[in-house]
């Protein structure tokens, strides 16, 4: 809303129309609750305690998230957002998360856009690096959740980033960022203090994070231009102690490129490479690689239904001696890719921890369809298989097995109520929600043969 046009709204919404800026704000509410079973757990207990097989888990989650917008002029604003999202622990009982656990600064940052004559762009505080737009970049094998250890209640990061816009199809993109692992902007009670943020638990405050990097994105050729992407990111990890034990720092240096060809007005390309190397705080040289290649298929069928079909496989390399005292420094570094994109559940069966993404073998056939506004069905289903025997997985044959199961999933998006296109204040009120399974069949990689399987339903108050 413009409270230019405004007469009755608060003083302080009024003090800043009496000085010509613009504001805004708004809230939104999240309920959903999650039922899993049977879910295969962490290879050997990996740096997180083994998820207990055939245990059942089941929660309800409540997000609530206030925010505001105020705009100086064309060119320049200040978001801010504050977030509470307890839980409620149905099976296992635990008294974390309960209400009304903690409020804590979710979002706080200055923008700025089209400086120097529309040459320089800039955003500076505490900023998602993942959202509805989708990953920073674009890069959704760098960054998703960088804040992993928070699950899904934020995806922020404490960065600045800067965009120079070199030519109209050409940019670089540059950044910093610093994540602590405890959230000091908080206030809440005494059992929610000193969550473990960035890392994959235990009680060492000083599991913190630096990262910096460069991306170049442009087009080759004309007129059929082939966008692509150049990046070079740098990762310190520093050291810390989790359960098990101190675990090394590491400081990793990451090079990729990412091409998106169009080949036809139906299909496209998406191939991805990257390459990793660095040393850890003990001297023990560190590498890894990763690759991404899908085919898109979009037919033109009319406006209103939109069909896809994608086969994609995505590669991260693994290190056969991950379960020796020395070993894992072959393994991929998701960086700042850690989040629940290729599984909800098997986020908590990941190899190396929490979300923690390596290792992984994974083709994919994926397909769906959109039909009405935030109407979409998406199923997906493939084999997974670990890149590397780790030595954390069964060993049934000489050399242990490597397939981990076959992953399947369904999701359905559906709106309850829509806004119209120019509403304003209250009048933006929109209800959706979403309903998302999955089922995964354990290969000889988990000690169980036990089906897995996770189910999730969702509603989203919004304005």
């Amino acid at each position: 809303m413009n409270i230019k046009k405004k007469l009755l709204w608060p003083v302080a919404f009024s003090a800043c129309a009496a000085y010509g800026l613009d504001a805004d704000f708004g809230a939104d509410f999240r309920l959903r609750q999650e039922i899993m079973n049977n879910v295969p757990g962490l290879p050997g207990g990996g740096l997180l305690n083994r998820a207990e097989a055939s245990k059942q888990k089941n929660q309800w989650r409540f997000r609530t998230r206030v925010w505001g917008d105020v705009k100086f002029g064309e060119n320049l604003h200040i978001y801010s957002r504050l977030a509470n999202a307890p839980r409620w622990n149905v099976n296992p009982h635990s008294r974390a998360y309960e209400f009304p656990d903690e409020l804590f600064l979710d979002n706080l940052y200055l923008e700025g856009t089209g400086f120097w004559d529309g040459l320089v762009d800039f955003v500076i505080g505490r900023q998602d690096t993942f959202g509805a737009g989708g990953a920073l970049y674009g890069l959704s094998r760098i960054f998703s959740d960088t804040t992993p250890g928070d699950g899904s209640r934020s995806f922020y990061s404490d960065m600045a980033r800067v965009t120079i816009h070199a030519t109209d199809e050409s940019k670089i993109d540059g950044f910093v960022l610093y994540n602590s692992d405890r959230n000091k902007l908080r206030w809440g009670t005494g059992s929610s203090r000193n969550r473990a943020l960035c890392g994959l638990g235990g009680a060492d405050p000083e599991a913190d994070e630096f990262g910096a990097g460069v991306v170049w994105s442009s087009s080759i050729g004309s007129p059929e231009a082939v966008p692509y992407q150049l990046f070079s990111v740098y990762k310190k990890k520093y050291a810390c102690h989790y359960g098990d034990g101190k675990h090394p720092g590491k400081d990793i240096a990451t090079f990729g490129a990412r091409f998106l060809p169009q080949l036809t007005g139906e299909l496209s390309l998406e191939l991805e490479g990257m390459a990793q190397a660095g040393e850890t705080t003990e001297d023990d040289f560190c590498k890894g690689w990763s690759a991404f290649a899908a085919v898109d298929y979009h037919p033109d069928v009319g406006n209103t239904v939109k069909p896809y079909a994608q086969l994609s496989c995505m590669y991260m390399s693994g290190d056969e001696d991950t379960a020796g005292e020395y070993g894992g420094n072959s393994a991929w570094d998701p960086l700042w890719n850690r989040a629940a994109s290729p599984s909800e559940m098997m986020a908590y069966g990941s190899t190396y921890g929490m979300c923690w993404w390596s290792n992984l073998i994974y083709p994919k056939l994926s397909g769906g369809v959109k039909f009405g506004k935030r109407h979409s069905l998406n199923a997906s289903t493939g084999p997974m298989f670990a890149a590397k025997y780790d030595g954390l997985g069964q060993t049934p044959g000489a050399d242990g097995s490597r397939f981990m199961g076959l992953l399947s999933q369904v999701r359905y998006d559906f709106p309850l109520l829509t806004a119209p296109a120019d509403a304003t204040g209250l009048k933006r009120l929109e209800i959706f929600g979403h309903l998302l399974a999955e089922m995964i069949n354990p290969g000889d990689y988990y000690a169980t043969s036990r089906p897995a399987w996770f189910l999730r339903w969702e509603v989203m108050f919004k304005f």
